[in-house]
């Protein structure tokens, strides 16, 4: 299965005007570096810097909308930014700690179908808290209610961060089924692609937080889980394409700097 000409056009959208605004809005940043602009020169730096604030917002700006393009012909709802619920128990609090301290002293593997569970049997129970957790970058329903919510991340997240990445994922469970006890929820990492292809993504590190068959998807497993399969690959055929298109109007961009 291959993207529809619909989801072409969308994806395609979503890059040309995505680079276009922000060829309209960018102002770089004031900073003097003498003896990189003299070895390089001030249009070289003016693309790295353009690069590096481009890469700030790539998942909000390009990711996020090319994600609801593909996945808007697949399943009934799609959303980015959306907020899980307001509210978690105060039993179901503990759990969650309760989880996470296991895991950090690998007493524990993660188990996504235990711990969800485990979260399910004391979603109601006692007080609830009103919270205020992440925002999910892309929700997804099907047809036959079920969610899956995914935590966009970088290609190189950092070690330490897992933890959090964990503790996201455990409370927008817990926010979900406050309201909804009987809900099927999936929560998951995305990370949109592999920076050590063709070798193949270096999981292990997440080993001890993520339970790796259920809360992550990698390149094409995230992309063709959103669009069906052989998605990743078109997507990369429009990347390029767009780019290809585009490369006049980024070249006279950035002749201003060739001064």
């Amino acid at each position: 299965m291959s993207l529809s000409k619909l989801q072409r056009k969308q994806v395609e959208d979503v890059l040309t005007n995505s680079l276009r605004h922000k060829f309209q809005n960018y102002n770089p940043e004031p900073a003097s570096m003498p003896f990189h602009t003299r070895l390089l020169g001030n249009d070289r730096m003016a693309l790295f810097s353009f690069i590096h604030s481009l890469n700030t917002n790539f998942g909000t700006s390009i990711f996020e909308p090319v994600a609801l393009a593909l996945a808007s012909a697949k399943f009934e709802e799609a959303r980015s930014q959306v907020t899980a619920g307001e509210n978690i128990s105060e039993a179901a609090q503990r759990v969650i700690q309760d989880i996470m301290d296991d895991l950090t002293a690998a007493t524990s593997k993660p188990d996504k179908d235990k711990e969800i569970n485990e979260i399910r049997k004391v979603c109601q129970k006692g007080n609830l808290k009103k919270v205020k957790p992440t925002k999910i970058d892309v929700f997804l329903q099907t047809n036959k209610k079920e969610l899956f919510l995914f935590d966009i991340k970088t290609a190189k997240p950092n070690k330490g961060g897992f933890k959090e990445f964990k503790r996201t994922l455990l409370e927008w469970t817990a926010c979900i089924l406050a309201d909804n006890p009987e809900a099927n929820i999936s929560t998951l990492i995305a990370i949109p692609y592999n920076p050590y292809e063709p070798k193949p993504y270096s999981r292990w590190t997440m080993a001890g937080m993520l339970d790796l068959d259920n809360e992550l998807k990698v390149a094409d497993e995230f992309w063709d889980f959103l669009g069906g399969k052989g998605a990743y690959t078109d997507l990369l055929e429009i990347f390029e394409k767009i780019g290809i298109e585009l490369r006049p109007e980024i070249d006279k961009y950035f002749t201003r700097y060739n001064k």
